[in-house]
Formats: structure tokens, sequence, C-alpha cells
């Protein structure tokens, strides 16, 4: 991706995130990302292609901070992070007190409650939510491996439903970070119970 698309797409999420997916302007995103509109059109076409393209630019940027994040991992650890460690840590990601976080989720927000309008972009969202949710279901996977697949991926399903109604409260100040992270913590206890965990917890 050249630095003008990433500029233009990072504006998006930003004004996307602040004014959310109806209060996008061609022209207060070109504004954002210091470009003319002519550049925002030649590089996306029109505002629908902003959308998805922002869309996807989001999910991308959370993967990777998430991913950096994971990589650093407790300083103070001295063995490989074991299934509940590596699920724990794949939904409380979501969960980090960061300016860049904070905008992500808030844009994917304001994204996922435009899709009831607009079929197309709903679509997209369906499919970036399949795919966070079989991430999730893997781990579980590895935590219960006797569990059948159907209960696992029901499973997956809660916890992501969940950790996104969480996020909503905690970003517009209903629910402190602390407890809401403890709430997701409590919610994989429970799931892993009802499927039977057999590893070791640690």
């Amino acid at each position: 991706m050249t630095d003008r698309r990433t500029e233009i797409l990072t504006g998006a999420a930003r004004v996307i995130a602040r004014q959310g997916v109806r209060g996008l302007r061609v022209a207060d995103l070109a504004a954002e990302a210091g470009v003319s509109t002519a550049l925002v059109y030649y590089h996306f076409k029109d505002r629908a292609g902003i959308l998805r393209h922002a869309l996807a630019f989001i999910g991308d940027r959370a993967d990777r901070y998430t991913a950096a994040e994971a990589e650093r991992g407790p300083a103070a650890a001295t063995r490989p992070p074991g299934p509940r460690q590596l699920l724990e840590r794949t939904l409380l990601l979501e969960f980090q007190d960061l300016p860049e976080v904070r905008e992500n989720s808030t844009a994917w927000g304001e994204l996922r409650a435009h899709s009831v309008f607009d079929p197309e972009l709903r679509e997209e969202l369906a499919a970036a939510g399949t795919a966070w949710a079989a991430e999730v279901a893997g781990r579980l996977a590895e935590l219960c491996p006797a569990a059948p697949p159907g209960a696992v991926t029901a499973a997956a399903e809660r916890l992501t439903a969940l950790l996104e109604g969480l996020s909503v409260r905690w970003l517009s100040g209903l629910l402190p970070l602390a407890h809401a992270r403890n709430l997701v913590r409590e919610a994989i206890g429970v799931e892993t119970s009802r499927l039977g965990s057999s590893l070791d917890a640690n």
C-alpha cells in the first residue's frame, strides 16, 4: 500500500470514529489526510470504495497491533503461554487503553452500525466477523480438544459477541476497563467449563 493510500485510510478511520459513517464527507477526509479530494477519488473511486477499503484497513490494523502486543507478552514470562492464556490474550487485546485501539474499535462499531443500511458492507463485515469467530474457535479447540466442533463454534460466537458489546460500553464510558476485562475472563471460564476443558488452564 502506498503512503498516500495509507494516509487516506488512516484519516478515514479517524473521521469515521469521530463523526460516524453518515458523517463521512470526502472533503473532511481529504483535509484529515492532508490530500486533495481528487486524490481521494483517484485512489478509491467513490464513497462506497472508501468504506470498503477503510473496513479492510481497520481489520488489518487490529491484526497488527494485537500481533505486536502478543509478541511482546509479559516481561516476566518464563515459559510459553498455555492455551488458556492464548485465548485470553486473543480476546483481551481488544481492550487496550491506547488511542489507536480506541479509534479502531470505535470506527469498527460505526461501520457495523451502518451495515444495517448497506447490504454490500454487511457482507464484508459478516466475512470479517466469521474470520474473527473462527480464530477464537481455534483457540477454544486447543483448550478443549474433546469438545464437539459445533459447540466450540457456538462458544466462540458468544464470546466475540460479548466482547463487541462490552467494547461499546467501555468506549462510551459506561464500563470501567478493568471490569470489562474481568467479565471477559469470567465468560471464558463459563464457556470452557461447558466445553469440558481438559488442558492446564495456565
